[in-house]
């Protein structure tokens, strides 16, 4: 048994939002998200095969969705189960402050 701890090992400097995946079993993904004012490309679409459930432990969000307008804001402790296949993308993250993902996988 090996105990971890989801906020340690942050890099001070983030260029790029930073994913780590730390458990993968049958059927379930579990990843470190770290953002620091990242957002996805405006012309990106995350559109998965599994459902992602994330949960933001730290920081600030908006999630965007294909085919809405509004910007669903993430604070700390909020989360949301995404569906598979639904687009959607990072509108913007805390420029100001890490933000910190827990991201579950599944099928």
């Amino acid at each position: 048994m090996t105990i971890r701890n989801i906020f340690a090992g942050i890099p001070a400097d983030l260029p790029n939002e930073l994913m780590q995946s730390l458990h993968e079993g049958k059927g379930v993904r579990i990843e470190r998200i770290v953002s620091s004012g990242h957002a996805s490309p405006e012309d990106f679409w995350y559109d998965q095969d599994e459902h992602e459930w994330v949960l933001l432990l730290q920081g600030a969000a908006g999630l965007a969705f294909e085919g809405e307008d509004k910007v669903h804001e993430l604070w700390s402790g909020d989360c949301m189960l995404i569906p598979a296949h639904t687009r959607h993308r990072v509108a913007w993250t805390d420029a100001d402050a890490v933000t910190i993902w827990l991201a579950i996988f599944h099928g």
